[in-house]
């Protein structure tokens, strides 16, 4: 039958904080509360706060020499097995929290695994991109260099031309008046 917390408290001959004090170390699942919202101490958390009280009471009336407190064998196989049982749940929850991680971590190392394949892509966008402008590039500059090629090679016809030009105009220089006359052929694309 549960009992509250001062009932505990006269029968073990202790303060209610102390039975209080232990009460809300107990785990979730060993306290109970009745339908008043009065703390209720059921006979599993009973017998683990006896002998967390009990503890102290056995050193002191060992210190004292008063009377020495002894458990039968039948408490001690009870809070053993209780212990067991806390002990059970404590490791289950603790695997289900490392489950729980691990699966956490698979997927932070399958993200970082992506990121890391993605940024391997993108550098080797890069680098086609790259290799792609500087052969542009060298296509403009030999371009560029055979224009300018051309535009000399225009340029020497142009200035044939016109030593051609000179020498016909020295050649039709003097007539037959002796009057000296200078026409240059003119041609259309010379005005340019």
């Amino acid at each position: 039958m549960p009992k509250t917390i001062r009932e505990l408290a006269d029968e073990l001959k202790v303060s209610k904080q102390t039975i209080q004090y232990h009460y809300q170390r107990l785990p979730t699942k060993n306290r109970q509360k009745d339908s008043q919202g009065t703390n209720m101490i059921s006979l599993t958390a009973e017998r683990i706060i006896r002998d967390k009280v009990a503890k102290p009471l056995v050193a002191n009336t060992q210190q004292t020499g008063n009377k020495k407190v002894t458990k039968t064998s039948k408490e001690n196989n009870e809070l053993i097995a209780t212990l067991r049982r806390e002990i059970e749940d404590l490791k289950s929850q603790r695997d289900k929290q490392l489950a729980t991680k691990d699966r956490q971590i698979d997927h932070l190392t399958k993200l970082v695994d992506q990121q890391q394949q993605l940024q391997l892509a993108t550098v080797a966008d890069n680098r086609r991109l790259k290799d792609h402008v500087q052969k542009l590039s060298g296509q403009l500059t030999q371009k560029t260099n055979d224009n300018l090629s051309t535009g000399n090679d225009l340029f020497n016809i142009q200035d044939k031309e016109s030593k051609i030009a000179k020498q016909k105009i020295v050649k039709s220089g003097s007539n037959k008046d002796g009057i000296h006359t200078n026409r240059a052929i003119k041609r259309w694309w010379k005005f340019w």
